[in-house]
């Protein structure tokens, strides 16, 4: 019978880690870096042979990753904050500054959005996870604050910038420049599944179209 004690997950963990991080960590790659890997790419594979959110455990994620229960445990309290971080690693990073202004700020804001989008038709496993998501309420609460959030607030943000340096207009609750800054590129990559997100000029366009009316006269 297997035992998940700290002792036995720690000589497990130990073994599988430089089993699979192997040259890695001699070039100094931290073992538990491997790990977390190791769980991530374990989640990822299990929901690409068929096993929703909702099936996953904390044992079989262990299982197949190589590692204890507890290694899981020490990183994160539950499932569902397991969950959230695999999804937000699996999803397209937010972009840092251009510093070519506020103007272009916002196109790579909206373009983080428009490949966002892609990436969600392009990975199976990413459609499926944001779909399922709906379903399970205390998953989709903790996407919400740890994931979504804090985007968001990025987001305005840089809107408030946008409207300091005089790109938009500063007459405008902050709220509502944002979503309609951002709300027809949400409603292109989530809504409107057949939409046309190919075009890399596609944000820019968004963008100065907006400014032609929210610019200040």
């Amino acid at each position: 019978m297997r035992t998940d004690t700290r002792t036995a997950d720690t000589g497990q963990d130990h073994a599988a880690d430089t089993g699979r991080s192997g040259a890695a960590a001699r070039r100094g790659r931290p073992r538990s870096e491997a790990a977390e890997q190791a769980i991530f790419t374990a989640v990822e594979d299990l929901m690409a042979g068929g096993t929703t959110m909702s099936e996953l455990t904390i044992e079989g994620i262990a299982t197949a990753a190589g590692v204890g229960k507890a290694t899981i445990y020490r990183r994160w309290p539950n499932k569902e904050a397991l969950l959230v971080d695999v999804v937000g690693k699996l999803e397209v990073p937010m972009p840092e500054p251009t510093g070519l202004g506020a103007r272009a700020d916002l196109v790579e804001m909206i373009d983080y959005m428009r490949r966002r989008g892609l990436a969600k038709r392009t990975r199976w496993v990413l459609k499926a996870a944001l779909g399922e998501m709906h379903s399970l309420p205390e998953l989709h609460n903790a996407y919400r604050e740890r994931v979504v959030k804090p985007r968001r607030e990025a987001g305005l943000r840089l809107i408030r910038r946008a409207m300091d340096e005089g790109v938009l207009r500063s007459d405008l609750d902050l709220d509502l420049l944002g979503d309609l800054l951002m709300g027809p590129i949400l409603y292109r990559s989530i809504l409107w599944d057949d939409s046309d997100l190919e075009d890399p000029d596609l944000a820019r366009k968004m963008v100065d179209s907006l400014l032609d009316g929210l610019g200040p006269r």
